[in-house]
């Protein structure tokens, strides 16, 4: 048994893996996370370290340094946002992106069939196989999964000062919201083409969903080099019933609720400032908007 062992660590050796940890990430923080990822990493022999968040954007500084470190993976443990952070640091460096979700949607995770369960999630780690994706852009900031404009970033916004975390809490802000919310005007310049429309909802999406299996996208493609836009331009309630029912059941490219396009450059101009948000976190309220896709541009392992 030792030699059988001994001769594949010779043909396969361990990955040096860093896990970067959120650890204000998802809705049970009763759990030791550090003593999980040191008890399953260990078991699967991997030579790895663990290294903590302490503040918002240290999860970018902190990826950038394992990779200059030499880590061949770079784990992001938390939600999307800490996942956001981590490839932000890693792009244009030699280390891979894993993720060990901890989050509330964890929807490029999803969208890569990474397992939910951290167990499973960091056996699939210290095992991994790699490929690339594409990197969206908006105003200069990197986008894994997707990027917005209008109802949803509003609806980000609003999340984060919700106090509590998960679907039920982001519903609930959801449908309060809506009540209130208003479509803007906008121009999109795309593929040639000038779109004069509302904007409800205007979804940048390099995956195929916002998390929690709810698909914005489901034709979308990670390594396609497009970005799918969805545009909702007004949201009246049997249309809200659509798109809600199209988003659960990966049907609303079908389901007359949106529009899609796909490009890898749009601009857009919002007849006033408009919330925006890069994989769920809100950004800002501008006015004009340019959205790009650097293909392939980071390495993930899976």
């Amino acid at each position: 048994m030792f030699t059988r062992c001994f001769i594949t660590s010779l043909f396969h050796p361990p990955v040096r893996i860093c896990f970067i940890l959120n650890p204000t990430s998802g809705t049970n923080r009763t759990q030791d996370v550090p003593a999980l990822l040191t008890r399953y990493a260990t078991a699967a022999g991997a030579e790895f370290e663990i290294r903590l968040t302490k503040y918002a954007g240290h999860a970018e500084e902190l990826a950038r340094a394992a990779a200059q470190d030499g880590f061949r993976v770079v784990v992001a443990v938390g939600g999307d946002g800490t996942v956001n952070e981590v490839a932000r640091g890693l792009l244009g460096t030699n280390a891979a992106l894993g993720i060990v979700p901890r989050g509330s949607g964890n929807g490029l995770a999803r969208h890569l069939h990474i397992p939910l369960d951290l167990p499973g999630a960091v056996r699939r780690i210290c095992a991994p196989t790699f490929q690339r994706m594409d990197v969206g852009h908006i105003n200069g900031r990197p986008f894994f999964c997707t990027a917005g404009l209008g109802f949803d970033a509003h609806v980000s916004k609003m999340f984060a000062r919700a106090g509590t975390r998960g679907l039920s809490t982001y519903v609930k802000v959801a449908l309060r919201e809506y009540r209130r919310y208003q479509a803007t005007p906008i121009a999109v310049e795309l593929n040639n083409q000038l779109l004069d429309t509302n904007c409800y909802v205007l979804a940048f999406a390099n995956a195929a969903q916002y998390g929690n299996n709810a698909y914005i996208a489901p034709r979308a493609d990670i390594q396609d080099g497009l970005l799918d836009l969805c545009l909702i331009d007004g949201l009246s309630f049997p249309r809200a019933v659509r798109v809600g029912l199209g988003l659960a059941l990966g049907t609303l490219p079908t389901s007359g609720g949106a529009v899609y396009h796909t490009s890898c450059h749009i601009q857009v101009k919002a007849a006033r400032p408009l919330g925006f948000h890069v994989d769920g976190d809100y950004v800002a309220d501008e006015t004009n908007f340019v959205v790009s896709l650097d293909p392939l541009a980071l390495e993930v392992a899976v």
